[in-house]
């Protein structure tokens, strides 16, 4: 029986699909039933999609006021996109200007700027001015009265400046030779020195975003006196002359009224 099961299935007819004539092979594969009904959706797909437009536009209020018409503009009966303006203020700006007002931006503008004063006068900055390059050049007399500009190596520089060689790339507090034998010196060991310079790396990260916010707070106030003026009454409207960004306030030009 089994193998009569084997023999039959064996001898079963294999149905193949239509293939095209071969007076057709031109025009490309034959289209099956599937290939048909796929066609044959998207097409009465996109028949009920202009039947619901067609039937919105009939229904349309032409009284009616949305925003994408002052957003858009029409090209050969094209809409396209307005281009928005990006932009003018960062998001502390933003929200300076909407939840404060200006005499409390001013005074934390003058807060800012009193402790960046402190600040720098503690640090005085000395790392930035001994990065600063700078060139030592001496003026003698030569023979025939002439000034000649001598470069001097380290050990004569030295010499001449009165101080150690090692303290000659220095820019500021660069002691004398008579004043280091008389100062007396700690031995600060290796984990008080980095200490000291990880207290003196936050003390500039502190300052440099003081600074920032400090812009922030200016260009904020500039802004809003402003926006006060332009709520002035006036017989001419003012000229904008440069549209305002994140780092500046807009500039306006005000005509000459006469006063009464």
């Amino acid at each position: 029986m089994s193998s009569w099961k084997k023999a039959s299935k064996n001898n079963q007819k294999v149905h193949r699909e239509r293939h095209q004539p071969d007076s057709r092979k031109h025009l490309g594969l034959l289209e099956k039933k599937k290939d048909y009904k796929k066609r044959a959706n998207n097409e009465h797909h996109k028949e009920r999609t202009l039947k619901l437009l067609h039937r919105r536009a009939l229904n349309k209020n032409p009284d009616e006021f949305y925003h994408h018409m002052i957003n858009s503009k029409l090209e050969d009966d094209v809409h396209h996109e307005l281009e928005k303006e990006p932009d003018e203020h960062s998001k502390v700006q933003k929200a300076l200007m909407e939840t404060q007002d200006m005499q409390y931006v001013t005074m934390k503008r003058t807060v800012e700027t009193k402790k960046i004063q402190r600040l720098q006068s503690q640090l005085h900055m000395i790392d930035f001015a001994n990065t600063v390059k700078n060139k030592h050049t001496f003026f003698v007399e030569g023979k025939e009265d002439e000034v000649v500009g001598v470069e001097l190596d380290k050990t004569e520089l030295a010499k001449r400046l009165e101080t150690h060689p090692s303290l000659l790339e220095r820019k500021t507090n660069r002691p004398r030779m008579q004043d280091l034998e008389k100062m007396k010196i700690p031995e600060l060991s290796p984990e008080e020195i980095r200490k000291a310079n990880a207290l003196k790396k936050q003390s500039y990260q502190e300052l440099t975003k003081r600074i920032e916010r400090e812009k922030e707070l200016a260009v904020a106030q500039q802004k809003l006196q402003i926006q006060r003026v332009l709520k002035q009454p006036r017989l001419l409207k003012p000229k904008k002359v440069k549209n305002g960004t994140k780092n500046s306030a807009p500039v306006y030009k005000f005509r000459y009224e006469r006063k009464k």
